[in-house]
């Protein structure tokens, strides 16, 4: 098996920044519209891109559209920083996404929770082991939103050659520092509930967080992660009360408007890249809105694109 990417490897306890997938008029997915988002966020410092994640509404996508978005993404990305391309769904799904995003030029993989009504913890651990055959010595990211598999499907999963990684999407820092005691001392762990879970979780061995903020405000997230890598705790509380607000909209609706609050707040910079699918909820109300709005203006994120300082 291939060695794995070693400035994947170094980036991983970094920020994993969650794109947005662009769609245009007629619901076809547009790729080059995030071009200006990624050239922001790279140089801004953030330290992974993430395409087909759930901010890209992947679930949203078929698979020829999931595929398409990896290779554009790929390409404007440019080599400039690791590139992680989500795959999930069923596992012929997965597999053919794993094949793809090696075939693009994909730094590793994310695997996404299987959603099946009917998942077993062992069937997870077959499920991982596909995906990893099929990603031919790409190194994997686990993406657990629901740790109910329990501590020991964890750490199977963690056992299979080639992960390298996972991300920690549930709110339970103390199963999460139960999950790290049992797993190889190599794993690196990612907070996966942004930056307003970053603290605690970081506070129990998880060295990376992800962010959908990226896509509008990167220096802010990586203001935040240069604080809690510094141990300043302080100064990462108060940079993320500032931007508590934003995350807040997002979890609106049973989550609905995660990914509308941030395709919103892209349009209202101008950088737009369309709306979102059904289920999610679009557009936003006019009260959700005017809130965002007076948001991005106190941040200075509206007129010239330009952010206040961090």
């Amino acid at each position: 098996m291939p060695a794995p990417n070693p400035n994947f490897l170094k980036a991983l306890p970094g920020i994993s920044g969650i794109l947005v997938t662009p769609f245009d008029n007629d619901d076809q997915v547009a790729p080059q519209r995030l071009r200006p988002v990624i050239d922001r966020a790279i140089a801004a410092g953030v330290h992974i891109l993430t395409a087909n994640g759930n901010t890209g509404e992947f679930y949203g996508l078929t698979t020829a559209e999931a595929e398409r978005m990896v290779h554009a993404v790929a390409e404007m990305v440019d080599g400039r920083v690791p590139l992680v391309a989500g795959v999930g769904r069923s596992i012929g799904d997965a597999v053919a996404l794993a094949r793809a995003s090696r075939a693009a030029g994909a730094a590793a993989l994310m695997v996404h929770q299987p959603p099946d009504p009917f998942v077993a913890p062992r069937g997870v651990v077959s499920y991982v082991q596909r995906v990893a055959e099929a990603g031919d010595g790409l190194p994997l990211v686990l993406y657990l939103r629901n740790d109910g598999i329990g501590l020991d499907a964890i750490e199977q999963l963690c056992r299979i050659p080639g992960v390298a990684g996972v991300k920690w999407a549930s709110p339970t820092p103390l199963r999460l520092a139960e999950a790290i005691r049992r797993a190889d001392p190599g794993t690196v762990w990612v907070g996966g509930l942004a930056e307003t879970w970053a603290p605690p979780l970081c506070a129990v061995g998880a060295r990376g967080f992800t962010s959908g903020l990226i896509n509008v405000w990167p220096e802010h997230s990586v203001a935040i992660h240069a604080a809690l890598s510094a141990g300043d705790y302080a100064r990462a509380n108060a940079l993320i009360a500032t931007m508590s607000a934003f995350e807040e909209l997002r979890a609106e609706e049973g989550n609905g408007t995660n990914v509308s609050v941030v395709k919103t707040a892209l349009r209202m910079m101008g950088q737009d890249c369309g709306h979102v699918r059904p289920p999610g909820a679009w557009p936003l109300t006019e009260r959700q809105s005017s809130e965002l709005q007076r948001r991005l203006g106190e941040w200075g994120l509206l007129g010239d694109g330009r952010s206040a300082a961090a």
